[in-house]
């Protein structure tokens, strides 16, 4: 009991040695970012919005049932969850090796030996015995120069890269939800104008037809009628097409199979958005992609201490203890007991430079994951300054080509009178009408093209309003930067 005493104190005086010993290899440290102070097209009028559920400010009921549906069944995310749990087994069983590994086992056989052999039986002592062991065994890796420590440095910040991987999921599925259905609306309020627009031309027909039996008209009249009517009669299959289509990838969305949506206010009640307040810099600690980025870079300079380390010695110690006996009644006497313990010590001398090839490769994908990051910051910064200028400008356009549309809509109304009165012929009736139709439809694509600007600036920034969806998934983090269950894993 003394020896066992004797060898657990000298495995703890080991481990604190292991645990300040040296550590191989950069630390990781943020390098200074270049930022602007403000983005290029900032925005004049915003509002802070930070942990709200943001898609609520289009006050459309059926589109938050959406969104909420998509983030507990979407195949996606679980996906992503899924893969949290992986690394987070991959972190422990790669932290695990900081620790003694302890055994135990108990055998218990009857063997016979054979008399006539090379080596005669003991007098007294039969070629029939019996055997039985109980022993508990140890062995423990000494990481001295940080090998270990720097492999589970890297493994955990893979698990904060995977848990980003998953927040970054969530945030454009939402955004993917919303966006899909304002397409929608979109395509149903264009199918709308094709079906009133066609059912006027059809009207149109009709007189005509009557005026060309009556003599009134030309068979060119009637055929330029007849012409619009089918041109118009035409985008009806074209969009009810692109609405069932619509329709089946926002329900594969939503974790289900394509089905109809509900659908709530009409596009041109939806409410409009704010924009959301932030900087620059902001970017760096809001956006998960942003810190997925900076998770892998830190793993991959961790490894490249991983690799230096194996120019060092490697040291391990093991240690047994048990009993064993021939007999079972004498199993846990004093005589029966066994022992040991033993320290290894393993110095690479020649590897025909397989040491130096992994410190090598470390060392490049450091520097490949440093410029990945550094690129994914510019990125962000482009596509918050893209998203905040088609929001200032599609807005614009908006309002200019609903002037149009009020024009245009002058324009066929006076121009059927002027028809009518015998004053212009029907071909600039057919113009005014064709040009009213595409720039309805035009107008109706702007309008849901503005409305996803605001989705798109959402999700490009980032912000609290990932975790009020990681919330809703059913799979809500420990912490910030931590997946459930991983806080305590990470401690």
């Amino acid at each position: 009991m003394r020896r066992a005493r004797l060898f657990l104190s000298l495995a703890g005086l080991v481990g604190v040695v292991s645990l300040n010993g040296c550590l191989l290899g950069p630390n990781y440290s943020r390098e200074p970012v270049p930022t602007p102070a403000t983005f290029r097209f900032a925005a004049t009028e915003v509002a802070d919005t930070a942990n709200t559920e943001w898609w609520k400010q289009f006050q459309d009921p059926v589109l938050d049932d959406l969104i909420a549906t998509a983030l507990v069944n979407n195949k996606d995310v679980k996906i992503a969850a899924a893969r949290v749990e992986q690394f987070m087994g991959q972190f422990v069983t790669t932290r695990s090796a900081l620790f003694p590994q302890i055994s135990a086992g108990a055998t218990a056989g009857r063997q016979r030996i054979s008399q006539a052999g090379p080596q005669p039986t003991l007098p007294g002592v039969g070629p029939v015995f019996n055997d039985f062991e109980l022993s508990v065994s140890a062995a423990w890796e000494i990481d001295l120069f940080g090998r270990i420590r720097r492999l589970t440095e890297a493994a955990r910040a893979n698990l904060l890269s995977s848990e980003e991987a998953r927040r970054a999921t969530i945030l454009s599925l939402v955004a993917s939800v919303a966006s899909s259905y304002l397409n929608l609306r979109s395509l149903d309020q264009q199918l709308a104008i094709a079906k009133a627009t066609t059912e006027s031309r059809a009207e149109s027909v009709h007189v005509f037809t009557l005026r060309f039996q009556g003599g009134e008209v030309s068979q060119m009249e009637l055929a330029q009628s007849q012409s619009e009517y089918e041109a118009s009669l035409a985008t009806i299959p074209q969009l009810e097409t692109q609405i069932a289509q619509q329709e089946d990838a926002l329900s594969i969305l939503l974790g289900d199979n394509p089905r109809p949506i509900v659908r709530g206010r009409e596009l041109g009640a939806l409410a409009t958005p704010v924009i959301p307040a932030g900087l620059p810099s902001d970017l760096l600690e809001r956006r998960p992609d942003l810190l997925q980025a900076e998770q892998n870079l830190i793993a991959a300079n961790a490894l490249i201490g991983a690799a230096r380390a194996l120019y060092f010695p490697q040291i391990s110690i093991t240690g047994l203890f048990g009993t064993a006996s021939g007999q079972f009644s004498s199993l846990f006497t004093g005589p029966s007991r066994v022992w040991s313990f033993a320290g290894a010590v393993t110095q690479p001398i020649f590897t025909a430079g397989n040491i130096s090839g992994q410190v090598q490769t470390a060392e490049a994908q450091q520097r490949a994951a440093l410029l990945s990051y550094q690129k994914a910051i510019q990125v962000a910064f482009q596509e918050v300054d893209d998203a905040l200028i088609a929001s200032e400008k599609l807005h614009t356009q908006l309002e200019v080509q609903g002037r149009q549309v009020t024009a245009l809509s002058t324009y066929a109304r006076l121009a059927r009178a002027r028809y009518e009165g015998g004053y212009t012929s029907y071909i600039e009736v057919l113009d005014a009408e064709r040009s009213l139709f595409d720039a309805q439809l035009a107008q109706t694509q702007t309008q849901a093209a503005a409305l996803t600007s605001f989705v798109t600036l959402y999700k490009v920034m980032g912000g609290g309003w990932v975790v009020e969806a990681d919330k809703m998934t059913g799979q809500a983090s420990a912490g910030t930067n931590a997946p459930a269950g991983t806080a305590q894993a990470l401690q």
